[in-house]
Order: structure tokens, then sequence, then C-alpha cells
């Protein structure tokens, strides 16, 4: 029996999966309470390309990228780059993620991104309508575009994978490039657009929407760092850092990239990592952009929000302790301008967020070994908007003793 006061479900992380979560297990008709050690959307929800990427099916983690890493290494500014104070730090990481680029693995992970992706679709416009944020959606696809004809051919074996699981797309010439999204560079010979890829007004504000209809409907939202877990009878102990206990039947662990923290607590060991994103967000009237432009080459996207033209991409892999490194943003900002001739640099904010990653590019959704009153929510890398409506879809098919929508076991927790 539950005690007086006592939620059915803490969620720790109020992110866009978080509160996605917690507003599926609401529907269904649990009290929810969230915790956060910042508030709403105070970490990558915040910051992100705004993209439902569902077309996204193939793995960071593969044999291209190993091809394109040593070059992309070299460039501290690059693409691609760990810091040399981290090097040494993120090896057994690494070392992960070489092994999950074999054929074998990425196979794998495609069939289970696909899934995953599936769900997600299937879930997001019933989830943003029940939620109030449907007019905030955009059906505005996503423009990859290449340097040479040379380029486009060594990404079409990847766009053959995407033909065989349905996902529509047309490769382009200069020309009908222009017509989709004027104002490219001509450096820019070849493209190959998507019109499945979806977009969000801007992710802060839908995760604030999130957060104002969670409340609406009796939800409780707390600010609180979660310092570790712990199984009593009949549920589980929430430690805060100031010393603070909190209980409830069930909790949900979704707090990014902070989230293996928590899990360690509970004698768990998940290998999750950081990719540091950076971005620079220019107002509206920067550039006529018209659909998401992804500049592959180059690791980054140029987005058009409600609030302005977002730069930003790129991976670095440093932590979560290492100082923001805002030459970054500085220099995908320089590209865009020469990528885009008459984009107005002028008046950017600039931005880091820490995206939570496992090796195999597959987030962590199941229970938790030391106590199936504890579910894992976390690890969806670039992915975690894209993703959050089917997470919450499987994490609430959990809590309730539903069979999952979809079978869960690649993204098994206790997988590494």
């Amino acid at each position: 029996m539950k005690n007086q006061g006592q939620p059915d479900v803490i969620v720790i992380g109020a992110g866009v999966v978080g509160l996605s979560t917690a507003l599926a297990l609401q529907l269904r008709g649990l009290s929810v309470t969230v915790l956060d050690r910042e508030g709403p959307a105070a970490g990558a929800s915040a910051g992100n390309a705004g993209a439902f990427a569902f077309t996204d099916i193939l793995p960071l983690a593969s044999p291209g990228i190993l091809k394109k890493a040593p070059k992309w290494l070299l460039d501290p500014l690059g693409p691609l780059s760990v810091p040399p104070a981290y090097a040494l730090k993120i090896a057994p990481w690494m070392f992960r993620f070489w092994r999950a680029c074999s054929p074998r693995h990425v196979a794998h992970s495609t069939a289970a991104q696909t899934a995953l992706m599936d769900l997600s679709k299937a879930e997001l416009e019933p989830f943003l309508d029940q939620t109030g944020t449907l007019h905030m959606l955009r059906k505005e696809g996503n423009l990859q575009v290449y340097e040479s004809k040379a380029e486009l051919d060594a990404s079409l074996p990847g766009w053959t994978v995407r033909e065989k699981h349905g996902i529509e797309f047309r490769h382009l010439d200069a020309g009908g490039m222009a017509e989709i999204q004027p104002g490219l560079a001509p450096r820019f010979t070849h493209g190959t657009f998507t019109p499945g890829w979806y977009s969000i007004a801007d992710p802060k504000l839908y995760t604030l929407a999130l957060a104002d209809r969670f409340r609406s409907k009796g939800g409780v939202i707390e600010r609180a760092e979660v310092k570790g877990l712990k199984p009593v009878e009949g549920g589980v102990e929430i430690l805060g850092a100031d010393g603070s206990t909190r209980r409830a039947a069930q909790v949900v662990v979704s707090a990014g990239a902070f989230s293996h923290r928590i899990a360690r607590t509970i004698g768990e060991n998940i290998p999750l990592e950081t990719e540091r994103g950076y971005n620079t967000t220019l107002p509206s009237d920067a550039f006529d952009v018209r659909t998401q432009v992804t500049f592959g080459g180059h690791g980054f996207v140029v987005t058009r929000l409600s609030t302005g033209i977002r730069v930003g991409g790129a991976v670095e892999l440093g932590g979560l302790d290492l100082p923001a490194n805002f030459r970054r943003s500085e220099a995908m900002l320089k590209k865009a301008q020469s990528f885009l001739p008459g984009l107005k640099s002028e008046g950017g904010v600039q931005w880091m967020g820490f995206r939570p990653s496992l090796p195999d590019s597959l987030p962590a959704i199941g229970r938790a070994r030391a106590t199936p009153r504890v579910v894992y929510a976390f690890g969806h890398g670039h992915l975690g908007l894209t993703q959050s409506a089917g997470t919450a879809r499987l994490v609430t098919d959990l809590l309730t003793a539903q069979a999952p929508a979809i079978d869960i076991a690649s993204f098994s927790p206790q997988r590494f």
C-alpha cells in the first residue's frame, strides 16, 4: 500500500524524454513526480537542432565513421574530436565503440533503431495532440548536401539500407537542391532530400510546454539533485544531494548524461559517455532556411526554429567536467557563412550541451538489475527528441505491466 503523499512513480530528469514519459504515465492514470537538478529543459533538450529524425536509422557506430574518424580527430575543431585531457579516460568507451562498428553489430543496431524509430513516429502525433502541442510540429524535410558526385556515391549504401526500410528520399543535382533550398554555395553539387524528416518549432519551448501540461494535470516538478537510489520494501528510496529522501513505488532514471552516475549507486555499470554538442542561434532573419540542411561531411546542420536560425552539431567526446570550448561553435558558424553566402552571422547566442551516448548508438531502455522497480530510459545520443514519444510508450508499458509495444531486448541496460 502506498504511503499518503507518495507518488506512484518518480521520474528523474525533466528533459524531453523524462517529461514525455511522465506525461504518458499520467495519461495511464498514475500519479507522477519529476525531479531535476536544474528544472525543465535545462540540458540537451533546450539546445538541440529540433529534429524528429525518423529516417536517421543508421548508428553513429559504423564502418563509415571509422574511415572518417582519423582525419576528423586530427582537427581539434572538426566534426569529431576528443580533447587530449580526456583521451585516456574515454579509451574503454572508444574500444566498445570500435567493436560496435563491425558489420554484424551495425546490422543489429540498425534493425533495433528502425523499430524504435517506427514506434516513435507512430506515437508522436497522438502524443502531441494529447498534450496540446501538435501546432508546434513542422514537416519541412531534410536536405543532405554533398560537395561531389564521389561524396554522394559514398553515401549510397546507407540510402540503400533506408530504402529497404521504406524510407522515402530522392537524390538531387544542384538545380533540384536550389528549388528546395535556395542560396547554397556552388561547391555543393549533389544532395538527398528526405521529406519524412519532421521538426519542432523550438525544442526548449516544446519541452517547457510539456512541463506546463504535466503540471496542469496535477503533476509535480521539483528541483532536486539526486545522488543515489536504494531499493526498499514496496518501492525505491531516492537520496538527494542535500540529504533529503523521497520514496515512490517505481522510479524512472532519465537524467540524460548524468544517468549512469545514478545507476552506479545500485550496482549498475553502464558505459554512458557525453557527446558535447555546440551551436549558435542567430536571429530569425539571418537566412531564408526552408528545410533543415545537413552538411554531413562537416558534421553540422542549419535549422530554422521559431526563435531563430540554429547552426550546430559535431561531436566532442569530452565528458561532463571539462570547460566548454566555444571555438567549436565559432568554427561551425564560419563554415556556415561560407556554405550559405548571405548568412548574417551577427547577434548569435552560443550554447553547449551534453548528449548522453552509449557505444552502440542505442539507448538503454529497461529494468535495473538490482530491482524491477527502477526503469532506465537514457542514452539516446543525438536522438532524444526523435525517440521521446516511443521511449515514453515503452517505459509506460513496463511500469503498467503491459507487453512492450516492440521487442526491447536490444536496448537492455545490461547488454554491455
